[in-house]
């Protein structure tokens, strides 16, 4: 098991270095940027592949809407190229607020443009000329459109590898199945260590039966909130931390009628819970919304509390399949803990 973490760069850049610095020598396999609509993740990643030595960093995750599949492949070679071999290429389809609201692209196909994603990327990578139709993506563009002047090319520079790890952030099963079936690693969220398999185990094995025997086991990228604490009532307060997030996507990404966060809690058992916080967020209610999670799901997905607590949350997760535990760590030495649990699972 390794250990990775997410990276805050919202603020300044060269904070951003040093943290990922200091996380590195404390034992991080794996650090994450995000890409909102926010500062663009590659000029960071490209920042901090020249301030770090052996951790790898991931994009956490680039929306597979905001670039071609080419440009994505060459983004991709490029800060592989820059970090030595380091980079791990994170996608997802993100959701239509952030697709059509910032890209003012149609948010359609999300599975299969990331399939085929996938198969243009890994063309590229190994300097085929890349010849791709699909229902999404015509490399090269027929005669009949735009000038017919466009042909078959391959990448011009030679990689550092011809084979970048690819990890999908996928929640819904047929979603699952593709990245089982196709991708490196797995970013699922809400990751529930007892409850996962309940969920995605179907979906994981259609995948895993449908798998090239040359891929590697597919990773899987979960974790929580991090905290080693004798005192119950701060142990309480720090679970609740993820009240707010847990509302936010549960009760407030999408609509009622679609949203994928919501469908997970379903799943997971939590159907009345669900359909409350829905409710409550989407009429303003928000602290009542937050209120309204399961002190069963905070309990569980945060590895909070005394060391043996924590340790038993590190130990059901690795049970779960994880391979990459996400840690959170909150408290006066995050690096400390760090480098107590990295002891652990090494």
């Amino acid at each position: 098991m390794k250990i990775s973490m997410a990276i805050n760069y919202m603020g300044d850049p060269k904070a951003a270095a040093a943290e990922a610095h200091d996380l590195e020598s404390a034992g991080v396999d794996i650090g994450w940027v995000a890409e909102l609509y926010s500062f663009d993740a590659v000029s960071i990643l490209g920042y901090l592949a020249a301030k770090t030595d052996t951790m790898e960093l991931g994009s956490g995750i680039f929306p597979v809407y905001s670039r071609t599949p080419t440009l994505t492949a060459m983004t991709a070679a490029g800060l592989d190229a820059v970090s030595g071999g380091r980079f791990v290429l994170g996608l997802g389809a993100s959701g239509p607020q952030v697709i059509e609201g910032w890209h003012g692209v149609p948010y359609d196909r999300p599975l299969g443009r990331q399939r085929e994603i996938i198969d243009i990327c890994r063309k590229v990578w190994r300097r085929e000329k890349v010849v791709h139709h699909g229902p999404s993506y015509d490399l090269p563009l027929p005669e009949d459109q735009g000038t017919g002047l466009g042909k078959p090319l391959k990448l011009i520079n030679h990689p550092v590898r011809e084979s970048i790890p690819i990890y999908i952030a996928s929640l819904g099963p047929k979603n699952v199945e593709m990245t089982a079936e196709l991708a490196n690693g797995w970013l699922p969220v809400f990751f529930h260590p007892e409850k996962a398999a309940s969920v995605w185990g179907d979906a994981i094995a259609a995948g895993n039966a449908k798998r090239d025997p040359s891929l590697p086991p597919m990773e899987i990228v979960a974790g929580g909130a991090l905290a080693i604490t004798n005192n119950a009532d701060e142990a309480a307060q720090i679970r609740d931390g993820g009240r707010f997030m847990t509302a936010l996507y549960v009760g407030g990404m999408g609509s009622r009628g679609k949203n994928f966060y919501n469908n997970i809690f379903r799943k997971y058992g939590y159907e009345d819970a669900a359909a409350t916080i829905q409710d409550l967020y989407l009429s303003g209610k928000k602290e009542e919304a937050m209120a309204a999670v399961p002190q069963e799901f905070l309990d569980a997905t945060a590895m909070v509390g005394d060391e043996g607590w924590v340790r038993e949350r590190v130990e059901a997760y690795r049970a779960a399949g994880v391979t990459h535990l996400s840690v959170q760590p909150v408290g006066p030495d995050p690096l400390g803990l760090i480098e107590k649990v990295k002891g652990w699972i090494s």
